[in-house]
């Protein structure tokens, strides 16, 4: 296989301005106004003028009218509407972030570089995806509205976070409106002082009495003027509990007796549905009612499968057509959802009623969602039921893959619950692949953490079954970590070459990669290097871009050391190929190609570029730590060479500094601690009075810096990174000294124009 197939192969193959994975369609449409929903006229009336603020806020408890109202306000205004409707599942930052982008890019396009950030694994979301997407916001040449519904459903911090950026972006004439139960995650008391945000809450959002009136008529429910005055009372005029009132009333036939019992209260409402409402059903329709209230959607074969009867598609028909509660998700009729709190309430009677059959109800849902190709969706149902096994199957399908398409936040989502309810511990799989993942990531701790777990299940449990495939993945897990130095990594790769075949594996092309790179460590270049050479030419084409990537790059070194020149240049482009063509800007191997190319820069003279790849590889670093140390110590080195080629000897101490930690971390890693050894050597034979710079931020501090754009405090970001107020206050300030700053705002800038942040 020649260079530029290896390079072509490794394209991505949804490049084409699109999210790397699958989005729900319906979560990008706007809801339909139906008929029987109540205009809001003064509401529409007071969008409509106060259209100089940028940003909407519409809070209300459940049931006000929140999404009718700006669904009614997208009818009217003319304006381009982008629209998302958040759920649970959005809260890892790239989903919700994509669902944002995709919904942008409906109106006009983002550009490749948002999706490209969106897309790899382990780009930074303050620091790449939200300055992209904001960017591109921004700069949107028409005005829009972006809408983002149910935003109280986000609670991960890093989504909170980037909502609250984007207001920042809002461009001239457009707005961005967001609509949820609990305050929004903005720097409200900023805003307001600006007279940036409108604001709607409960009190306009409450139905007048001739507006209860109305609605009371569209549910064709005929009561007179008093009768209607009592219940607007007893109701304060909201708009779904007037509506639950409606329903109750007509099945009660009574209506005297059902306005003066009804509670405005939503802490009521269960008690009320219950008494007023779905005691008057008829049994067949109040049972589909509580039981497919276990669906986060419904359709008539899923409902179907879950509730083991006929005629669900037919029974869904006729509740859409009768019950605003029930709301359509597409214009064909195959998919429904409830209103939320109606939904609320129905599971409340579920739980109550029936508890025993949730859970069998939510595996019933997970086994048809496997059978019909949903499997992320089955995963959640497997989750929601608490069937251990069931997602611990399901993540090892997928956690992979997942990974890859750069939604880490879920796939630690999944790893946490399996941990919680010790759902790994036993799993060889499932081990490889949590320390796998969390290593690629830069999460050190929780690498080790399940590398030592599966340590303990080979070899610490002796009368467990055999599992030959376990074994054979756990030990090439061993090769790839490197925790026992070169010498151990080259035994256990070359074990694994035997193992996986063994078990029906086809020799993976990776394990030949990781056989030439513990060659390479152990002083044996030569066969190293045709190892590498032989992963290229048998299936290249078929390795993980990452890995490729890090072929080239050992090739490339190898070449260096021979001064072979040409070829090292070649093939260090060649790897930069492939990492910008796969979209994977910001991953754990592309540290080291950025240190590669450099020397090759270098060597050839070019030292703008080279300077402009040592702030690739410096922005880049943190992500190599001790979990895979015979990398991060080689990028490191070749970076500290190019630092004292440029005569930065503050750069090269900092790095000099983190590989002797990562040494006494992990010794025995073989010619890179004689290589380190020299190195120290010469930097200790140096004297320099100058203050150390930007090149002179440590791992850690480079780790904060992406955070320093967002609205967080230092508190917020200490437990994202488990680490103290006071701990993060005092990396803060060395930033700020070593970027010759004194605030925040200032370290942001200057991190911008020097290449570490983007703008």
């Amino acid at each position: 296989m020649d260079d530029t197939s290896l390079v072509q192969r490794a394209d991505r193959t949804d490049r084409a301005g699109r999210p790397a994975f699958d989005l729900v369609v319906s979560k990008l449409r706007r809801p339909w106004t139906r008929p029987g929903i109540i205009h809001r006229s003064s509401l529409l009336e007071q969008l409509a003028r106060d259209d100089q603020h940028p940003v909407v806020s519409v809070v209300a408890p459940a049931g006000y009218g929140k999404t009718t109202l700006l669904s009614q306000w997208a009818d009217r205004s003319g304006q381009a509407v982008a629209w998302v409707s958040l759920d649970e599942g959005d809260n890892d930052p790239k989903v919700l972030l994509a669902y944002v982008a995709a919904a942008l890019d409906a109106i006009e396009p983002v550009g490749e570089r948002v999706f490209d950030a969106l897309a790899s694994p382990m780009s930074s979301v303050p620091g790449s995806v939200v300055p992209r997407l904001g960017s591109a916001f921004s700069s949107m040449t028409a005005p829009v509205a972006l809408v983002l519904d149910d935003v109280h459903l986000l609670h991960n911090l890093e989504c909170r976070a980037a909502v609250s950026v984007l207001a920042d972006h809002v461009p001239g004439g457009s707005r961005l409106v967001l609509a949820g139960r609990d305050e929004p995650p903005l720097q409200t008391a900023r805003l307001r002082a600006q007279g940036r945000i409108l604001e709607i809450g409960p009190g306009e959002l409450s139905l007048t009495c001739e507006k209860a009136s109305s609605l009371l008529g569209a549910a064709e429910l005929a009561l007179d003027e008093a009768q209607v005055a009592e219940l607007h009372r007893r109701t304060e005029g909201w708009p779904v509990g007037l509506y639950l009132a409606a329903l109750a009333i007509r099945a009660a036939g009574s209506p005297q007796s059902a306005a003066v019992s009804f509670g405005g209260d939503d802490r009521l409402v269960a008690d009320y549905v219950e008494a007023e409402f779905l005691a008057r059903l008829p049994g067949r329709q109040r049972e589909f009612l509580t039981r497919t209230a276990a669906l986060e959607r419904m359709s008539g074969p899923l409902c179907a499968a879950v509730l083991e009867v006929s005629g669900s598609a037919a029974m869904l028909e006729d509740l859409a057509r009768s019950n605003l509660l029930v709301v359509p998700l597409d214009q064909q009729g195959h998919w429904y959802r409830y209103h939320r709190l109606f939904r609320d309430t129905l599971l409340g009677e579920l739980e109550r009623r029936e508890p025993e059959l949730l859970p069998v109800l939510r595996r019933r849902a997970a086994a048809w969602c496997l059978e019909n190709g949903l499997r992320e969706e089955a995963l959640e149902y497997s989750l929601a039921a608490g069937d251990v096994d069931g997602v611990a199957g399901l993540v090892e399908q997928l956690g992979l893959s997942t990974y890859r398409h750069g939604r880490i936040t879920t796939v630690r989502r999944w790893l946490g619950w399996l941990a919680d309810r010790d759902g790994i511990q036993g799993r060889p799989l499932l081990l490889v692949q949590a320390a796998y993942l969390f290593a690629v990531m830069g999460r050190a701790v929780e690498a080790e953490r399940w590398a030592e777990a599966l340590d303990r299940w080979q070899y610490g449990e002796p009368t467990r079954p055999e599992d030959p495939a376990g074994e054979a993945w756990a030990v090439g897990l061993r090769a790839i970590l490197c925790r026992g130095g070169a010498e151990q990594m080259r035994a256990d790769a070359d074990q694994a070459a035997r193992k996986l075949p063994e078990v029906g594996v086809a020799l993976p092309a990776a394990v030949l990669v990781w056989q030439g790179i513990a060659r390479i460590l152990c002083g044996d270049p030569a066969d190293g290097d045709a190892h590498l050479a032989a992963a290229l030419d048998v299936a290249g084409g078929t390795l993980a871009p990452d890995v490729l990537a890090l072929a080239l790059c050992q090739r490339s070194l190898v070449a260096m050391a021979h001064g072979h020149w040409g070829q090292a240049e070649s093939l260090a482009g060649l790897a930069r190929a492939v990492v910008d063509r796969a979209g994977l800007e910001d991953v754990y191997a592309t540290p080291l190609v950025c240190a590669v190319q450099t020397r090759a820069a270098m060597h050839r003279g070019d030292v703008g570029l080279a300077r402009q790849r040592l702030v690739d590889a410096q922005r880049l670093r943190p992500l190599l730590t001790y979990a895979l140390p015979h990398l991060a110590v080689q990028a490191r080195i070749e970076l500290i060479r190019v630092d004292l080629a440029l005569g930065d000897l503050a750069g090269a101490r900092t790095l000099m500094r983190e590989v002797d930690d990562l040494l006494r971390r992990r010794p025995g890693l073989g010619t890179l601690v004689g290589e380190a050894e020299a190195l120290r050597a010469r930097l200790s034979k140096e004297r320099d009075a100058s203050i150390p710079g930007a090149s002179a931020l440590s791992a850690a501090e480079l780790r904060l810096l992406p955070l320093l754009p967002t609205h967080l405090s230092f508190r917020q970001i200490g437990r994202e990174f488990f680490l103290s107020p006071s701990t993060v206050k005092t990396q803060a300030l060395s930033v700020y000294r070593k970027l010759g700053v004194s605030s925040r705002s200032q370290a942001v800038t200057r991190a911008q124009e020097l290449g570490l942040l983007e703008q």
